[in-house]
């Protein structure tokens, strides 16, 4: 076998070589690869209990939050006290001779490997590399893990492919007794024959109930971890910090916190319907799906707090500079006897959060057989909660496309009134066309750009043709759009080609355009229905952009603009995330690709490169 060494180790030539405790909160043992020394010399029978009791608590945030110590006693914050206990599980961990100190998990999932276990993950995210010794894979791979001692970096297997990747990139299945041939097709091998591939532990469809309740008890009890970990948040940090004006301003704390005390609220309310719906004594006829369902449209609170957060990471990382913020952040740790794991870490939580909702419904469908009177609802609460991913994600690229609007309207020479973005968030087309109207009969050769509420004219500089001049706008909620045919026009008089109109609602203001080609002219006419659409879905959703938000956009783009290619990633957010030490989200994915759950990628637009080379920002 080749000699493997942690892409850890390569970067810290002073690694460890010994043992280490590995602490779900420290980062003393991060470059080692060793962990704990020895193989185990655990019965099978052993084995078996721990498989499952990892079958129920294969959640990372479920694990880390424990420590039971080699004499058998546990300290841990009462995880639970608003919601029953689990001291069951604990006892059974006692019997059965599993010490999960610190990082649990990965020292089960080793003992599990040694016994001669399979243990597999899933990709949450893609894992691309140029590294032979690292394992590439695409969202929703299958991987086999081979070795978890380092915390850091697991290896592992896809087919006939072997590397280290990021622990953090991946989820430990809920159900490891599922059988091989499923995982080998997930995994890509599609053309294998399942009826060669020989099944294990006995699983059969007989096997399928419990594989559902497994699904059914992870996400009741993450949901339970999840609001003690907000309740420690809102309890541990925010009502402290309020204590201490002094320290923090209101603005502050909601750079900081966001809404996530609206979440915590609202996760309560959520958690008490989902309990009503568990059945205790046969959980896998359980119907769970119909509560995702009647609070899908209240899931969308994330929306806010997830664009909010490289703003929460940036006044962080402001903070940190002060000694006195960092102790007293500390201290509201440990006065709330909350884990190891620093503020931004738990923050990033909730983001994390919404987008796991999709992958538990995805395989709780997997389990459940279609003649179960939830599946219906679990199939329809899988789309709604993807749904809810998609508009977070729809909605912070309409925020990082406020601030390209915004240096847009800095780069228009003579502009007047108000800024661009105290309607609009959104470029939806823009063209060449030529303007009419009662006041100007002349026709006038203009640039348009149709935002949300409201269009744009420019003039082109007769000599820089990458000047443009403010014309004029006018409200799109006070007009109507009218198709023309072509021939004479009555309003104006004149015989037209490829026309169509803006007619005022409440006054007899009339504009008459026209396009160079049929298809100009239909692209236009397609625009302004999605205007009309985009206005509807924003008021529907509750869509807006706060005054904090636009006055930085604009102080933004009166700033002068670096020379050369922008960098993708704010820097201070970049370097400020690869810092944090929160144990499942990836550390070096760029935060854009969190929400992505797995789907297509997007063909790539050259609508604004288009744009920029009409009207270039000033240098």
């Amino acid at each position: 076998m080749r000699t493997r060494q942690c892409p850890s180790d390569a970067m810290n030539p002073h690694s460890s070589s010994g043992s280490s405790g590995l602490s779900s909160g420290s980062d003393s043992d991060s470059s080692s690869c060793l962990g704990w020394g020895g193989a185990s010399t655990a019965t099978a029978a052993t084995a078996a209990t721990g498989r499952g009791l990892l079958s129920r608590y294969w959640s990372l945030e479920s694990l880390h939050s424990a420590t039971v110590f080699n004499d058998g006693s546990t300290n841990r914050p009462s995880l639970l006290d608003d919601f029953g206990s689990d001291e069951d599980f604990y006892e059974e961990l006692h019997v059965s001779g599993h010490r999960f100190v610190g990082g649990g998990e990965q020292l089960a999932i080793n003992e599990l490997i040694s016994d001669g276990s399979v243990v597999y993950a899933e990709a949450l995210w893609d894992h691309v590399t140029m590294d032979d010794e690292e394992l590439g894979f695409k969202a929703g791979s299958v991987i086999e893990v081979m070795d978890a001692t380092n915390k850091e970096w697991w290896w592992g297997r896809i087919l006939d492919s072997e590397g280290w990747f990021p622990a953090s990139f991946v989820r430990l299945r809920v159900n490891q007794d599922e059988p091989m041939e499923d995982c080998a097709i997930k995994a890509g091998d599609k053309d294998q024959d399942p009826r060669n591939v020989p099944r294990r532990n006995g699983f059969g469809p007989n096997n399928k109930d419990q594989m559902r309740t497994n699904v059914i008890n992870e996400i009741l009890n993450t949901e339970k971890h999840y609001i003690k970990h907000l309740k420690d948040i809102c309890e541990g940090y925010i009502k402290q910090c309020r204590k201490r004006d002094d320290m923090f301003t209101e603005e502050q704390l909601w750079t900081i916190f966001g809404n996530i005390e609206d979440i915590y609220k609202f996760q309560k309310k959520f958690l008490k319907t989902l309990e009503k719906r568990i059945n205790k004594e046969s959980p896998h006829l359980s119907e769970i799906g119909s509560c995702f369902l009647e609070y899908q449209t209240d899931f969308q609170i994330y929306s806010e707090y997830c664009n909010n957060h490289p703003n929460a990471c940036t006044e962080l990382s402001k903070l940190s500079k002060a000694k006195k913020y960092v102790h007293f952040f500390e201290t509201c740790r440990l006065l709330q006897k909350m884990i190891d794991i620093s503020l931004d870490g738990f923050l990033l939580t909730p983001v994390q959060k919404i987008c796991k909702y999709p992958l538990q419904l995805a395989e709780l469908l997997k389990y459940t057989n279609p003649q179960h009177r939830d599946y219906t609802n679990v199939e329809a609460a899988l789309d709604a909660m993807k749904n809810v991913a998609r508009l977070i994600n729809e909605r912070k690229r309409r925020l990082e496309n406020i601030d390209k609007i915004a240096q847009w309207q800095s780069s228009i020479e003579d502009w007047e009134g108000e800024d661009i973005l105290t309607k609009s968030s959104e470029l939806i087309h823009s063209g060449e066309l030529t303007k009419i109207s009662h006041q100007q009969p002349k026709g006038q050769q203009r640039i348009f750009f149709l935002f949300d509420h409201q269009i744009v004219y420019c003039k082109k500089d007769l000599l820089r043709r990458d000047i443009l001049y403010y014309k004029g706008k006018m409200d799109m909620d006070d007009m109507e759009v009218v198709n023309v045919d072509d021939g004479k026009d009555r309003d104006f008089n004149i015989t037209v080609k490829n026309a169509f109109k803006l007619q005022s609602k409440a006054s007899e203001e009339i504009h008459l355009f026209l396009a160079k080609k049929p298809e100009h002219k239909q692209r236009w006419l397609q625009a302004f229905e999605e205007e009309r659409k985009q206005v509807l879905l924003d008021k529907e959703t509750g869509f807006s952009i706060s005054e904090i938000q636009k006055k930085q956009a604009m102080i933004n783009a009166s700033k002068p603009q670096p020379a050369g290619k922008p960098k993708a990633v704010n820097r201070t957010y970049y370097d400020f995330w690869m810092k944090q030490k929160h144990p499942t989200l990836p550390a070096n994915l760029p935060q854009q690709q969190v929400f992505m759950l797995a789907e297509p990628k997007r063909k790539p637009s050259n609508f604004w490169q288009n744009i920029s080379r009409l009207t270039p920002f000033k240098k």
